[in-house]
């Protein structure tokens, strides 16, 4: 994984010809969204279809049309401790209704199970390399994190972090607090002091399984006309920063909440 870190983070792509050879959109929008164990097999579901239906829904059609250019380039994928490969969906453009259906029936995939570990670092690395490597050129980069716990495997996440804004990636989060994983800090300030960032960036909460996909249409309508929302208070967790290992330091049996056979 540091290999490729390195190999990541190395790169010297000249940006001017990146634009003159990739597809103009006015946004790059990746979204990663949380599998981990800590969300039993309903909550993922949800999630999904959250997904499905905002991407559908014509307010975000509207969003996308009244870009500069009127068309974004979107892509998706799932992790946990790790990238789950199978449910990447490749980079597409969405201009129109059409686009978005054929992109929303591809994220629609039976939800099998979830899978152990929670490394928001990996799911930023693998982000970050993926907008990196992607054939279109975007007014703005926006890599999208739903998450219900810390950092619990996996490279430390503030380095990660830091190294995708310096590469002029916007991460915004969707902090799940529906049933988060045990964790020392309120889930939504870990999120917003170490995993949001770059200009723009902010953070949503989800608190109830019904808010699920009024708060991600939110985000989605949001990242798309590069719009900021109101701020939400953020809980002081015992008067204190947030330290960004929190997740590391948690026992093992905290990483996982589900029956044995749950993502088998």
């Amino acid at each position: 994984m540091y290999r490729i870190f390195a190999l990541l983070f190395s790169l010297t792509t000249d940006p001017i010809q990146v634009a003159i050879s990739h597809t103009q959109v006015d946004v790059e929008l990746l979204l990663a969204v949380d599998v981990s164990g800590s969300m039993d097999i309903e909550e993922a579901r949800t999630q999904r279809q959250g997904y499905v239906d905002a991407l559908q829904h014509p307010d975000f059609i509207d969003a996308v049309k009244g870009g500069m250019l009127g068309r974004i380039a979107i892509g998706y994928f799932e992790w946990a401790g790790a990238v789950n490969v199978q449910s990447v969906v490749n980079w597409q453009v969405i201009d129109d209704a059409e686009d978005a259906k054929t992109f929303a029936e591809k994220v629609d995939k039976p939800v099998r199970g979830s899978r152990r570990g929670t490394s928001l670092s990996n799911a930023i690395l693998f982000g970050t390399e993926s907008i990196e490597a992607n054939a279109f050129s975007g007014n703005r980069r926006v890599l999208d994190v739903s998450g219900d716990g810390p950092n619990n495997t996996g490279p430390p996440v503030s380095p990660i972090r830091n190294a995708a804004l310096k590469r002029g990636i916007v991460i915004n989060g969707l902090a799940i607090l529906i049933r988060p994983s045990a964790t020392m800090v309120a889930l939504d300030q870990y999120y917003s002091e170490c995993v949001v960032g770059g200009p723009g960036s902010f953070m949503l909460p989800v608190t109830e399984p019904e808010d699920f996909a009024i708060a991600i249409r939110q985000k989605l309508i949001l990242e798309v006309s590069g719009l900021t929302p109101q701020p939400t208070p953020i809980p002081a967790a015992s008067g204190a920063t947030v330290d960004c290992s929190t997740g590391i330091m948690l026992q093992p049996n905290t990483m996982d909440r589900t029956s044995p056979s749950f993502g088998k």
